[in-house]
């Protein structure tokens, strides 16, 4: 579970990134030294881990997605 705890921070984190270059052109990685620094790499692969971890793994662990969520009532 902390795992998935983890990897949905990193998603939230990767999101709000997104939404601040989209809005305001704004990139985390200025933060970390540019987008050729390690650490934003280290970042953007780890958020990218994340989401193929998530993609992998997202319905076993959703209780929406177990019970059939898209299946009609």
């Amino acid at each position: 579970m902390k795992l998935h705890s983890l990897s949905f921070l990193l998603l939230i984190i990767g999101g709000l990134n997104w939404l601040a270059v989209g809005l305001m052109g704004l990139d985390i990685s200025i933060f970390l030294g540019g987008m050729s620094s390690i650490a934003a790499k280290i970042v953007y692969i780890l958020v990218g881990l994340a989401a193929i971890y998530e993609l992998v793994v997202h319905k076993g662990l959703c209780k929406n997605c177990e019970k059939g969520m898209m299946e009609k009532k």
